[in-house]
C-alpha cells in the first residue's frame, strides 16, 4: 500500500475506533459516514465555485442519522 493510501486509511480506522468507543452503534457509523459522503458530494456539486459545505453548531448538535 502506498504512503497516499495510508494516510486516508488511518484516519478512517481512527475515527471509526473513536466513534465505537464513544458508544456509536454500527448503523449509527453508517449514518455519520453517508452525512460525509452527502458533504463530499454537494462539494464536488459546487465544483470550483470554492464552496465548502458549513454546519452551524445549532445544526451539527440537532444532527440525527439516516436510519
Amino acid at each position: 500500500m502506498s504512503t497516499d493510501q495510508k494516510g486516508p486509511r488511518i484516519l478512517a480506522r481512527t475515527f471509526y475506533t473513536q466513534l465505537r468507543a464513544s458508544g456509536y452503534t454500527p448503523q449509527q457509523v453508517i449514518g455519520i459516514a453517508t452525512e460525509l459522503l452527502d458533504l463530499v458530494a454537494d462539494d464536488m456539486k459546487a465544483g470550483d465555485k470554492g464552496e465548502v459545505t458549513q454546519v452551524t453548531p445549532e445544526q451539527a448538535a440537532g444532527w440525527q442519522p439516516r436510519v
